[in-house]
């Protein structure tokens, strides 16, 4: 939206989302050189949720200033600059001291919005809906890193979402979440898996083999889902998630989880990893060639990047969280997800470069699902928890899967937190465990 008044030349515009609010937070961090002046011009888009940070000067825009802005990085700083410099006539004759520091402060402000000194700058957003642009996109940046979150509590209220107390009506705790499941529809539920516990248990009194294995198979999994207490990611109303433990074939034990609210709606179903933590992280590349390998299963957790060397497209580690789908689905995801963060680079105010090399882009990747030509999809996981699954029985006898094993580097480990990990206290309790 814009504004322009003929009379006073009084300017504005802002930008007011009509889309959902995204399901998770994000917070972009630029690392902005000294004398680069096209990183000040890359554009930001603040939404009315975001708060701007430059720890180097301990300064934060909140929120409610500079409401839905779609500006550059350059802009929003002299903005700031400007908005503190209009009241500094009435700070010089109330508070002089104050009004002094004021002034010095802003000239290390300007500084900044002028390239003469290095700086970050933060862009946290609750609400999923800010951006930073990234020049280099499709490909990774080296000077912007990107970052997802679940929200708090007072975050999801602040978005104007519905949020349980702390406490009941009556004063007292929240209930648990086997009371909530119970009670959330005025009837008790009957456990999850109970269905199988009963089954089996009638076929064994009748003594009928068949029935036995039957409903011991049929039923094993189920009966070991647990639940825990959770919060909806959309609405932040109390639910409860499921999860249990399985084997995948070719892979390792991963745990399966999956909520639902009752008051919203939201579904949500993820995949981790389960046992210890690898020695050393895994590179899968896969050789697509021909339509079955589109097919092929890919589990990718969040610690996974992504890498397409025919398109130089590269996802550094947490984009699209952790999924399992096909190969064809994760490149319907990728495409996905960069029409919603790249979206307004392809408006009518884009530069006509950009835009053509987005749409050659986007031309590129629909050919990799129409196998106009083989390309190569690399999973690169530092945790070794990503998978795909090979075409014959045997991994070794799948010429176009090459699955190798590395060394983390020290970089990857600081980002893991493996490094500074202390685990002999659990090691003594283990050791102390197992002689017993």
């Amino acid at each position: 939206m814009a504004f322009e008044c003929p009379h006073c030349n009084e300017r504005n515009n802002e930008v007011q989302f009509a889309g959902q609010l995204q399901p998770k937070g994000c917070c972009y961090r630029l690392e902005v050189p000294q004398g680069q002046n096209e990183v000040l011009n890359r554009q930001v888009v603040k939404s009315d949720s975001a708060t701007i940070k430059i720890p180097e000067l301990d300064f934060e825009i909140p929120p409610e200033a500079q409401r839905g802005t779609l500006s550059t990085v350059e802009g929003i700083i002299m903005r700031a600059v400007e908005e503190l410099q209009a009241l500094q006539d009435e700070r010089k004759k109330a508070d002089p001291q104050k009004a002094e520091a004021i002034d010095q402060f802003l000239i290390k402000l300007r500084s900044l919005g002028s390239g003469e000194a290095a700086f970050t700058f933060v862009l946290d957003d609750p609400a999923g809906n800010s951006f930073i642009e990234n020049p280099h996109a499709p490909s990774s940046d080296a000077l912007l890193s990107v970052s997802f979150y679940e929200r708090t509590s007072e975050q999801q209220a602040a978005l104007g979402f519905l949020v349980d107390p702390p406490t009941g009506e009556s004063g007292g705790p929240l209930q648990n979440a086997s009371t909530v499941e119970a009670n959330s529809g005025g009837l008790p539920k009957v456990p999850h898996g109970s269905v199988g516990a009963v089954a089996g248990r009638r076929a064994i009194a009748q003594g009928n083999p068949d029935e036995i294995a039957a409903a011991l198979c049929r039923y094993t999994a189920p009966e070991e889902v647990d639940t825990l207490p959770s919060t909806c990611g959309a609405c932040g109303a109390a639910c409860v998630t499921r999860f249990f433990a399985t084997k995948i074939p070719y892979f390792r034990e991963v745990i399966v989880m999956a909520a639902s609210c009752d008051l919203c709606g939201y579904c949500n179903s993820e995949l981790k990893p389960g046992g210890e933590i690898p020695a050393k992280g895994k590179k899968i590349t896969l050789h697509v060639q021909n339509v079955k390998d589109l097919s092929r299963d890919v589990i990718k957790s969040d610690s996974a990047a992504v890498k397409v060397p025919e398109l130089e497209l590269e996802l550094s580690m947490g984009t699209l969280g952790g999924i399992v789908t096909t190969v064809e689905g994760l490149i319907v995801k990728i495409c996905e997800a960069l029409e919603r963060v790249h979206g307004f680079q392809l408006g009518d105010s884009t530069n006509e470069w950009k835009k053509k090399k987005w749409d050659d882009f986007q031309q590129r990747l629909s050919k990799l699902l129409s196998l106009q030509e083989p390309w190569t999809l690399i999973i690169d996981d530092a945790l070794a928890a990503s998978f795909v699954a090979p075409a014959t029985d045997l991994i070794e006898d799948d010429s176009q899967l090459l699955i190798e094993d590395y060394e983390r580097s020290w970089e990857q480990n600081e980002e893991l937190g493996l490094n500074d990990m202390d685990t002999s206290s659990a090691d003594i309790a283990y050791n102390m465990t197992s002689t017993e």
